[in-house]
């Protein structure tokens, strides 16, 4: 079997930028899988994918010219029904045959077989192997049906050359009108087609910047050869990247010591697909801009420009940017002039908008949020605003009553602490309304941060109001104080419980309210800064807040946590069943869970824990059995068998160490205390009939048993650790 390097490239106008990477591998991996599939291409073929603005391409080693033929089995019918009482074939057998492209005179060959009870009738053939042309139509076809497009074009193809061109009735659905299509086996052209498109061995480079208006691809294997050579393309997306990397950090150091460009993942990637033979250039804008703050001036030079701003070793903002260009003019002079002049409109907009902005407190802006529609069901933003207030405000009061000892200075913290929460709060969304947000809306909050020190507000409330939208996504820090901390709560929740209070529940992967953000955000809060909060508490503390509007979701919700919890923690390593254990008692301060699963981890490397997990499982289930509910104690006149008396004496011993270091917090030592119980637990089963025939006796011995699971199962529920 002959086998050659493929290449298959898709040539069309300008690709969607934010997509061209995700286009470029759904391209080459669709394509080869289905090769893969057919047999005319190894599983271990090595797949190169290849994406610019303007091409998908994709190369595969080792592809066949036809794939090999194989041998088929088909299961007819059953012989009752396929062969009458002579033994000769019925007419269903025979229309089966035939259907099979095979004839009577196959009936002698047929194979029998056990089918289940019957036995049935079975035809062997050789299914031909797919020819390259046959399988790569099929290849690409399916890839252009899974292409994951955006956003879908219709347009006309053209028909006809030269004096009989005459403009196209049929219509092509695609990402981007197609003008090209490439198929090479080796240096083979394979003749397939798609999109209108015949395909062929020529190509097209640069728009500018090309040797030859057309490129003959020679062969498979010199296709990024001769894109880079005669098309001065650089067709790979990995390498066009990294080296649009290489050039940033060669033009930050050569711009400065010490400067670096803005690191910036998105940005990087929708660059690498707008250009296909980057050249970095440095640009510069005046000084006074930055007067204006470096988020203003940084996202309109990333969002609207598409540069890299340069910052220094603190990083703070320069007055220099880099330019990535599609063109490598000798003179880059007027380049670099078309940039500067295209960017200073844009900042100089940034500094109208926070100048104007300064000009109103944020304080006189509250008014104007009772204007701005929140949701239809849930009233405005100025109704939200005062339902974050007072949720703050239960908030402080919760966090205040769990704090021990409750002392005067500690009364006084609190007391500063809700003022501040409550009118930060009060503020938090006021910079919706400011002109720099409106144009830039990725800045609430970090706006409203700056317009709050210029009118001389506590530093705190400052700080509040910009980092009350955190944690934003997986991975963002925390708020930094108290007061943050407050208001990002409150805010959370707020959008948690009137949401879910309607009705607007996130379902499968539609969450348009990035309600499994938001409880994730509450999750982390309460968690990693230990907050002394009881979530069902605060739940309830937030749902009056919203009066008639909503019906109760503490149910739904508390389970909603749950979920967005045992996921969380399942993403940071621990076992199902270590969360099982943990989340199975519904703790009640979630900051305690982490100490809790490393009781856990910690308890199951024991050597006595499977057993002890398999008894606690078994003592739950004889429980749950019980005819009525067992009362936790035990009279000690009653403790007949030697292995029941023993028993009781462990626990006796065991189970105040364990509540006392329960009590402490010290998880770990708690369950470990437990670990002595291993041996009169399996005794107490080997020998003590829990259902003895005298009540009383029976009433005892399951009494003891919930006594038993009672002290084993403060911290988690043990049984979920059992196989």
């Amino acid at each position: 079997m002959s086998t050659a390097n493929l290449l298959v490239e898709l040539f069309v106008e300008e690709l969607p930028p934010k997509a061209l990477k995700k286009l470029g591998d759904s391209f080459a991996n669709v394509l080869a899988d289905s090769l893969k599939a057919q047999g005319l291409a190894k599983a271990d073929a090595v797949v190169t994918s290849f994406a610019s603005p303007r091409r998908l391409a994709v190369h595969v080693t080792d592809v066949a010219a036809k794939a090999v033929d194989q041998a088929v089995q088909q299961k007819l019918m059953p012989v009752a029904v396929g062969l009458d009482a002579s033994g000769n074939a019925t007419p269903a057998l025979l229309k089966k045959l035939a259907a099979l492209g095979a004839g009577p005179e196959a009936v002698a060959s047929l194979k029998r077989a056990p089918d289940g009870k019957a036995e049935a009738l079975f035809f062997d053939s050789v299914k031909a192997g797919a020819t390259l042309a046959e399988g790569l139509q099929k290849a690409l076809d399916d890839t252009i049906a899974k292409l994951p497009i955006p956003k879908v074009m219709t347009y006309q193809l053209e028909q006809g050359e030269g004096a009989n061109f005459q403009p196209g009735w049929t219509s092509v659905n695609f990402v981007r009108p197609a003008h090209g299509l490439v198929a090479l086996h080796g240096d083979q052209e394979v003749q397939i087609g798609a999109l209108g498109l015949k395909a062929g061995r020529s190509t097209v480079g640069h728009r500018f910047e090309a040797r030859v208006d057309k490129i003959i691809l020679l062969t498979a294997d010199t296709y990024a050869e001769q894109m880079l050579r005669d098309g001065a393309v650089i067709a790979s997306f990995a390498e066009r990247r990294a080296e649009i990397e290489r050039q940033l950090a060669a033009a930050a150091a050569k711009a400065g010591a010490n400067l670096k460009p803005i690191e910036d993942d998105a940005l990087l990637d929708e660059v690498t697909a707008l250009v296909e033979r980057p050249n970095v250039l440095t640009g510069r804008f005046e000084e006074a801009f930055l007067e204006v703050p470096q988020e203003c001036l940084i996202l309109t030079m990333k969002a609207n420009q598409k540069y890299f701003p340069l910052l220094d070793a603190s990083g703070k903002l320069t007055n220099q940017f880099l330019i990535v260009s599609n063109i490598r003019p000798e003179d880059p002079s007027a380049v670099i002039g078309g940039n500067e002049r295209v960017v200073r409109p844009r900042l100089a907009d940034a500094k109208f908008f926070f100048d104007q902005d300064r000009k109103k407190t944020l304080e006189s802006r509250v008014g104007g949020l009772a204007k701005v529609v929140y949701h239809g069901k849930l009233g405005t933003q100025g109704d939200r605003a005062e339902r974050v207030r007072a949720i703050a405000h239960e908030i402080v009061k919760q966090w205040s009553l769990a704090t021990v000892p409750f002392t005067v200075d500690a009364k006084d913290h609190f007391d500063v602490l809700d003022s501040k929460a409550q009118q930060a709060a009060r503020l938090a969304k006021t910079d919706l309304l400011t002109d720099m947000v409106g144009e830039f809306p990725e800045l609430q909050g970090i706006m409203g941060a700056y317009y709050a020190r210029h009118e001389g507000l506590r530093d705190g409330v400052a700080i509040a109001i910009e980092d009350h939208y955190k944690p934003r996504f997986a991975g963002d820090a925390l708020p930094r104080n108290h007061t943050g901390t407050v208001v990002a709560l409150a805010d959370k929740l707020e959008t948690l419980v009137g949401l879910f209070g309607i009705g607007q529940l996130p379902t499968g992967d539609k969450d348009p309210f990035a309600l499994r953000r938001h409880a994730l955000g509450v999750i982390r809060i309460l968690v990693e800064n230990n907050l002394p909060l009881d979530l069902s508490a605060l739940i309830a503390a937030v749902i009056p807040v919203f009066g008639e509007l909503i019906s109760n979701p503490a149910e739904h919700l508390l389970s909603f946590f749950s979920d967005r919890l045992a996921v969380s923690l399942r993403e940071q390593g621990y076992s199902a069943q270590e969360v099982d254990a943990v989340l199975a008692l519904q703790p009640e301060r979630l900051g305690d869970v982490p100490r809790r699963l490393a009781a856990v981890r910690a308890f199951a490397a024991l050597p006595e824990a499977a057993a002890l997990a398999a008894a606690n499982k078994r003592v739950g289930n004889i429980l749950k059995k019980a005819e009525t509910e067992v009362e936790a104690k035990v009279d000690v006149a009653l403790l007949k068998e030697a292995a029941e008396a023993a028993l009781y004496e462990a626990l006796q011993a065991a189970a105040p160490k364990a509540r006392a270091a329960f009590e402490e917090g010290d998880y770990t030592a708690s369950l470990q205390a437990l670990a002595v119980l291993r041996a009169p637990v399996d005794a107490f089963f080997d020998s003590v009939m829990v259902n003895a025939d005298d009540a009383a006796l029976k009433a005892n011995r399951l009494g003891l048993l919930a006594t038993m699971h009672k002290a084993m199962n403060q911290v988690a529920d043990i049984s979920r650790l059992a196989a």
